[in-house]
């Protein structure tokens, strides 16, 4: 049985260069190819994901925060990188809310630029982010939820093609329960937007769409893609075979001439 410690990569590092950074409790920004980390003092401050909806689209689109006063924040506040405390100081925005998309957008970005096939890590020191302060996480902290994240996606129903392919809804049994937040995802499934594109339509975020995902393709709600077989191998035939088959075609030759030949 293996324990504990023997276990292979049970506390193996997200990121060695994150951790290497916390502990220097460094500032700047962790670039990576799916997304970017923004440090202060060794804590994650912000992070953005291409793959991800950002702070705007979580407040706009997912919220209660009019579009209009979001522009207003970035024009009047982005340049001294106060954003967040215009929206709050304006009574755009109650302090709470703010906390919540703040963290749910770090957590978000944090699962897809630390996923493995992000690609090399740069970081770049003393580069902050024109949202501003609004709260910080333990890089630890980070780390561990995204871990936990990318093992409860594969507990739901280990079929990671669904994070990436069109959603394609099916129909439910008779009797089968679909939740409120289940059926507003469906209705804009239309077989052509990914999970990523679902994330950026609804305002939610995308890690949370990719489980919506898998746990309707586990309940037969949505098409699980599946890969495609790999091409036949083409096994060369042994010598004596080709050897055997020469004399039969140059046969076939001989007779096709002939018949020519009387017509």
């Amino acid at each position: 049985m293996t324990t504990p410690a023997t276990a292979p990569n049970a506390f193996a590092a997200v990121s060695p260069l994150l951790t290497r950074l916390a502990a220097e409790r460094a500032t700047g920004a962790l670039l990576r190819d799916r997304g970017t980390l923004f440090l202060e003092d060794g804590r994650i401050v912000h992070a953005e994901s291409p793959a991800t909806p950002g702070l705007d689209v979580l407040l706009t689109t997912g919220g209660g925060l009019a579009p209009e006063r979001w522009r207003e924040a970035v024009d009047r506040a982005g340049a001294r990188r106060q954003v967040a405390r215009f929206l709050v100081d304006s009574g755009g925005l109650a302090g709470g809310e703010l906390e919540i998309c703040h963290l749910a957008a770090i957590f978000d970005a944090a699962f897809f630029a630390l996923s493995p096939g992000s690609g090399p890590s740069r970081f770049r020191r003393g580069a902050t982010h024109w949202i501003g302060s609004v709260r910080s996480v333990a890089a630890a902290a980070v780390e561990r939820e995204t871990r936990r994240r990318r093992e409860l996606l594969d507990a739901v129903w280990p079929y990671p093609l669904l994070d990436t392919a069109p959603v394609v809804p099916r129909a439910a049994a008779p009797g089968q329960t679909v939740t409120a937040r289940q059926r507003i995802l469906l209705e804009q499934a239309d077989g052509i937007r990914t999970p990523a594109d679902l994330a950026w339509v609804l305002g939610r975020p995308a890690f949370h769409t990719l489980l919506d995902v898998r746990r309707l393709a586990a309940a037969g709600l949505v098409e699980t893609p599946h890969s495609p077989a790999p091409p036949p191998v083409e096994v060369p035939l042994p010598d004596w075979m080709t050897q055997a088959q020469s004399p039969d075609v140059a046969l076939l030759r001989r007779l096709r001439d002939a018949l020519e030949a009387s017509l």
